[in-house]
């Protein structure tokens, strides 16, 4: 790419005035589809001359911003002011930002007008066009702006620096259609776009080829995948396909929209021995009177005949859900529906959140909004409830032996290598470094709630 190179010519000559290589952190905020962005990111900056490095003491620090809630907008502007103390310290420090956050009309004036220091802002359309604006931003005055509102492009073959080398992200789509009356998603990252079946598979053959053996399909609704392509294919028809590619001995994806999941995915999903028995689907809430205010096009009854049928063709599976406590408008009857439903299914463990209010968005101009005090008892109450259904539901591994892939030393304890279960499950045994990347039975010893103590086989 022309900028890279135009880039690398400007970072080689401040590293030699440095007297030592420039250094870049990308810190990423939200969901699996930025932590993939990011990647990306540090795969141009590495092509660009940077020593990529955790540490936001860095020549380059740019943050990958979320917007789904309130308090990750609020966390990124604490920690600019930090990155401010440690700009003026260093003559050689650039400051970007990019991501859903930059989507947001009012996030950019208020960056403009409270913090100058910023180098180069841009959102989750153009993120292709960095090296071409940060070209700008290193040779010119004041602030670099550019935000897409909305692209129709899908730019493949960018450079990627992967944070696993064993396992890795697949975009397979982009966007979303479904406009949740509390999701500011469709807003920032636009409507729904599916890259084509071969530039999907010719991207997950060529991670085989690099080591990877498991990989995680990502789209903010990956059962819509195939929408606007000619090729007419299914997200089940892709995960055959997928399921061919030699090397690939895992296959995960994510997220999964209720209204979308059909009965051919089921049955893909249960005669698989690659795809993950573990399925996030996404609730909400259990009370079909404020799904219908949510925009979620399915009931109450809806969701837990889905469930029925997914536990009929896989009993064993891990279901993961998320739900929101708090929607406007929601009584006391309706979180005992989201209640009733939490006991019914028996989550192996949930994301639970309260709700927060997004400005743009349907649900924000709704009268009834819940008093903290209200949405504090209803959220501790349906905490509690999904860890001790969670923590039971664990307990029918115990004693199993069961393939684990090794991803990590322990961060507690460097005696312990951590891994992951087919169904997503967190275990620890005594091990090294050597073992990472392997997958190797492992032997479930003890049940500590979510995550097991093993020994291998």
């Amino acid at each position: 790419m022309e900028y890279i190179e135009k880039d690398a010519l400007l970072v080689k000559e401040m590293s030699e005035k440095a007297g030592r290589v420039l250094t870049a952190c990308v810190t990423t905020f939200g969901c699996q589809m930025n932590a993939r962005d990011s990647e990306k990111l540090r795969g141009m900056l590495s092509e660009m001359g940077y020593e990529i490095v955790d540490t936001e003491d860095a020549d380059l620090v740019l943050y990958n911003t979320c917007t789904v809630r309130e308090n990750a907008n609020l966390k990124v502007y604490g920690r600019l002011g930090y990155l401010n103390t440690l700009k003026k310290k260093n003559p050689y420090m650039k400051i970007a930002l990019c991501g859903c956050m930059m989507q947001e009309p009012e996030v950019v004036e208020k960056l403009k007008t409270s913090y100058k220091f910023v180098d180069l802002i841009f959102g989750t359309h153009n993120l292709y066009r960095f090296p071409e604006l940060f070209y700008k931003a290193l040779t010119e005055k004041g602030m670099t702006v550019e935000i897409w509102k909305d692209s129709k492009d899908i730019v493949e073959d960018l450079p990627k620096i992967r944070k696993y080398r064993f396992k890795s992200g697949v975009n397979i789509m982009f966007g979303c259609d479904n406009f949740c009356s509390y999701c500011i998603v469709p807003y920032v990252r636009g409507r729904e776009k599916s890259r084509t079946s071969d530039d999907i598979i010719s991207e997950i053959r060529d991670l085989a080829s690099d080591g990877v053996v498991e990989v995680m399909l990502l789209g903010q609704n990956v059962n819509s995948y195939g929408k606007g392509l000619s090729e007419g294919l299914s997200f089940a028809g892709l995960l055959r396909k997928v399921e061919e590619v030699e090397g690939i001995e895992r296959i995960r994806f994510m997220t999964s929209h209720p209204k979308d999941l059909s009965d051919e995915l089921i049955d893909v999903m249960a005669s698989s021995k690659k795809i993950c028995d573990h399925l996030h689907l996404p609730l909400q809430s259990g009370s079909s009177r404020i799904l219908k205010l949510m925009n979620r096009h399915y009931t109450k009854e809806d969701y837990l005949s889905l469930v029925d049928r997914i536990r009929c063709r896989m009993p064993d599976i891990t279901l993961t859900t998320d739900i929101i406590v708090g929607f406007p408008g929601e009584t006391e009857e309706d979180f005992e529906e989201t209640m009733d439903v939490v006991k019914k299914v028996g989550y192996d463990s949930a994301f639970t959140f309260i709700y927060s209010k997004r400005t743009g968005t349907p649900a924000a101009k709704l009268p009834d909004q819940i008093p903290e005090d209200v949405i504090k008892v209803r959220f501790d109450r349906l905490l509690k409830e999904v860890q001790e259904k969670g923590a039971l539901r664990s307990e029918r591994f115990t004693g199993k032996t069961l393939p684990v892939l090794f991803e990590e030393i322990n961060r507690q304890d460097d005696k312990l290598i951590t891994g992951r279960l087919m169904n997503n499950s967190v275990v620890h045994v005594k091990g090294d470094h050597s073992l990472i990347g392997k997958i190797l039975p492992v032997t479930l010893t003890e049940c500590h709630g979510f995550y097991y103590m093993g020994e291998i086989a």
